[in-house]
C-alpha cells in the first residue's frame, strides 16, 4: 500500500501492525531514489531513518544492507551503548543513508561530527513507540536541522492524539496508509490463551509449560528488568538454556543474547518490552506474558513476536488476580476475548 507513493515521492503516514512489512515499504522505495539520485556522499548523508531502540536501527540496517547490496549504497548505523568514535569514522568516510537512534544522533550533531542539511528522504520508524519512550523533543531538534524540502514517511503501529499532531507539524501534504482497518488489531494467526494464577506460582507455571518439546523458541515477557534477570537465573538453575535482555544490559551484552536466541543456543529470551518491537526473530513458537504489560498496546507488540511470515504461533498469558484490570484493557482494546486455559 505504501511502497507506489513512496516511490511517487509522497509524504506517507501510515499505520500498520508488527509484521507487516514496514521496513520494506519505507526502504524499497528509499533505495530506488538513492539510487537514481547522484548526489556526493560525502557531502552528508541523503536519507536518514531515526528508529526508537538500538536494536530496531541495527535491524533496519541489516535490511537495507541486504535489499541494497546491488545499489553500491553506502548506510551507518549510529546507536548509543556502544563507542562513538567508530561511528564518527564511518560517517566521516561518507554515507548515503544514515540509521540512528535520536540520543546517539544528537551527541553527533552537538559535536560538529555530522551534517545533515542535504538529507532528503527522512523515515520515522515506530513513531509511537518514540513518543513512549519521551524522544518526541528530540526528534524535533532533529528535524529542526533538516531541509524543509524532504519526503517525510512516519510509519506508527497505533496513532495517539500526540503523533497525529506531530505528524501535522512534520509531514506535507500526505498520503495516509492504514494497513490494520476495522478487524482486531491482534494477529489471527496467533492462538491466544490465558492461564490464571497466582504471581508467587507463575515461574513454577513456566517450568511446567517449558516440559513440552512443542515449545521450541520461546519469548518470555516481564514486567521489570529485576523480573528478567531473577526469571532467567531461575531458569537457567532449572536446566532451561535462557539468556535475558532489557535496557540495562550493555548493547554487546543485548545483541549476545538476541545472536543465542537467534541461533538456538538458547531456547528461551526472557524481555521487557524493550524487544516487544522491531526484533524480527523468526520461528518464535511461543510467546509468554509471565507479566501481563502495563499498556494494552504493548500486548499486541509482545505477541506479534511469533506467527510472522506466514508462520502461526501461541500466546500464552499468566494473569494474577491483580491483573485483572490490564485484562481488561486488553481485551477492549483488541476486541478479543483471551480463551481461559487450566494452570
Amino acid at each position: 500500500m505504501a511502497i507506489p507513493h513512496g516511490i511517487a515521492g509522497r509524504d506517507i503516514l501510515a499505520v500498520a501492525q508488527t509484521g507487516t512489512g514496514k521496513t520494506a515499504a519505507f526502504g524499497l522505495p528509499l533505495l530506488q531514489a538513492l539510487s537514481t539520485g547522484g548526489s556526493s556522499r560525502a557531502a552528508g548523508p541523503r536519507a536518514l531513518v531515526l528508529a526508537p531502540t538500538r536494536e530496531l536501527a541495527i535491524q533496519i540496517g541489516a535490511e537495507l544492507g541486504r535489499f541494497g547490496k546491488a545499489h553500491g549504497l553506502r548506510q551507518t548505523v549510529v546507536i548509543g551503548g556502544v563507542r562513538i568514535q567508530p561511528q564518527i569514522r564511518a560517517i566521516a568516510a561518507g554515507t548515503d543513508i544514515l540509521i540512528a537512534t535520536p540520543g546517539r544522533l544528537l551527541d553527533l550533531m552537538q559535536q560538529g561530527c555530522i551534517q545533515l542539511q542535504h538529507v532528503r528522504h527522512l523515515v520515522l520508524d515506530e513513531a509511537d513507540r518514540m513518543l513512549d519512550m519521551g524522544f518526541l523533543p528530540q526528534v524535533r531538534r532533529i528535524l529542526a536541522a533538516l531541509a524543509t524540502e524532504r519526503q517525510t514517511l512516519l510509519f506508527s503501529a497505533t496513532m495517539p492524539t500526540e503523533i497525529v499532531a506531530f505528524a501535522r507539524l512534520a509531514l506535507r501534504n500526505h498520503v495516509s496508509v492504514d494497513a490494520s482497518p476495522n478487524a482486531p488489531v491482534t494477529v489471527e494467526a496467533i492462538e491466544q490463551r490465558l492461564i490464571r494464577v497466582v504471581q508467587s506460582g507463575k515461574p513454577a507455571l513456566l517450568n511446567t509449560l517449558l516440559k513440552d518439546p512443542d515449545l521450541t523458541r520461546v519469548l518470555v515477557f516481564t514486567r521489570t528488568k529485576h523480573g528478567a534477570d531473577r526469571l532467567c537465573k531461575r531458569l537457567c538453575a532449572d536446566g532451561v538454556q535462557a539468556v535475558a535482555i532489557h535496557g540495562n544490559k550493555s548493547q554487546s551484552a543485548r545483541q549476545s543474547a538476541l545472536a543465542g536466541f537467534r541461533n538456538g543456543n538458547a531456547r528461551v529470551l526472557v524481555a521487557t518490552d524493550i524487544a516487544a518491537r522491531g526484533i524480527d526473530v523468526t520461528a518464535v513458537s511461543h510467546v509468554i506474558n509471565f507479566d501481563l504489560p502495563m499498556e494494552p498496546e504493548s500486548y499486541v507488540h509482545r505477541i506479534g513476536r511469533t506467527a510472522r511470515a506466514g508462520a502461526t504461533g501461541v500466546a500464552i498469558s499468566f494473569c494474577d488476580p491483580g491483573e485483572a484490570k490490564l485484562l481488561h484493557g486488553i481485551q477492549k482494546q483488541t476486541r478479543f476475548k483471551i480463551a481461559e486455559a487450566a494452570a
